[in-house]
């Protein structure tokens, strides 16, 4: 593996240092001896401060080095994540009143989402919510926590009478088709026919399959009669069971790559959920720090015991005056 140099600057600072310590500290170099022929220097001595003044710049030499912090790339850590960008479709019709969930469908359907979102921790997670008209609740977030504070206040009531699947299904589609994410998923729940829009259902899943985005359809309601409030206080109406629209929803599933699931209950909803859970588990590598052999302190070492011995040499063996 090659060589890295993390700080090629202070090899700089080491060279300056080097040309101080020569000056200041061996003024051997300056006397005028040591360059003359042999026969006029003043014998041995002479050779070995030279020898010691060179011992001290090579020593100077791995300081310099080991100042750039040489270090010799190991790898990259890695670390398997799951990663899902995941936007949750929401009818809030009348009919999500209906009494067969306890204590009514809408309600059950808010606290399986959290559920829901519990599982998966990781991904971002976005809320759209519609009737006749469509309302984003929450784009696409990682914050889970602010996903299960904002889900129990969602109201009913505001976005007007009918079902708007397509519309709803189409703006989910148009969010994640601008997100980086690789994987993109819808799970549309509802209880109803779609009625009115702009784009039929349909329409809509074929953009989301042309996105490469899946699309998981869940019917909620059961097959029998159920009372929704009237608007007069305490008083109830009753709605025909069987009134979701399965052959739509399955065809959607199945132009996407989703699955069609019937929730007639409390319990099974949150069957189904935790098998889309199970199925869309989609592991990513995220590099992670590259891991370094650091080889700056070797150097470091090295040069210090050149120095040291040079220092000795010259004060204890050449007796030069400190």
């Amino acid at each position: 593996m090659e060589i890295e140099y993390n700080s090629t600057n202070w090899f700089i600072v080491g060279i300056l240092g080097l040309l101080m310590w020569t000056y200041y500290f061996f003024p051997v170099l300056k006397k005028k001896e040591l360059f003359l022929p042999s026969n006029a220097r003043k014998g041995f001595r002479n050779f070995l401060r030279l020898i010691a003044c060179l011992i001290g710049i090579i020593g100077w030499g791995y300081i310099s080095y080991s100042l750039t912090l040489p270090r010799i790339p190991m790898g990259k850590s890695e670390s398997k994540i799951e990663v899902n960008d995941i936007f949750m479709v929401v009818d809030c019709s009348r009919s999500m009143l209906a009494d067969d969930f306890q204590p009514n469908r809408f309600e059950v359907a808010k606290s399986k989402i959290i559920e829901f979102v519990e599982m998966r921790p990781k991904d971002r997670v976005g809320i759209i919510t519609f009737a006749e008209r469509i309302f984003t609740v929450l784009p696409l977030t990682i914050d889970i926590e602010l996903v299960k504070r904002v889900v129990p206040d969602i109201n009913m009531g505001i976005l007007g009478n009918g079902t708007n699947i397509g519309d709803a299904l189409g703006l989910a589609v148009a969010r994640l088709t601008i997100s980086p994410t690789k994987n993109k998923i819808v799970i549309l729940l509802t209880d109803g026919v779609s009625n009115v829009g702009n784009l039929t259902p349909i329409q809509a899943a074929e953009e989301a399959k042309s996105q490469g985005i899946k699309v998981y359809t869940i019917g909620i309601g059961t097959d029998q009669h159920a009372r929704i409030p009237s608007f007069r206080p305490g008083q109830f109406q009753n709605i025909p069971g069987g009134s979701i629209d399965i052959e739509t929803l399955t065809e959607i599933s199945k132009m996407t790559g989703g699955k069609f699931y019937y929730a007639k209950d409390n319990s099974s909803l949150a069957e189904v959920l935790s098998d889309i859970n199970n199925l869309e588990r989609t592991e990513i590598k995220k590099a992670g720090i590259v891991l370094y052999k650091e080889l700056y302190y070797k150097y470091l070492v090295i040069g210090f015991i050149f120095l040291l011995f040079s220092e000795i040499s010259r004060r204890f063996v050449i007796r030069d005056p400190v």
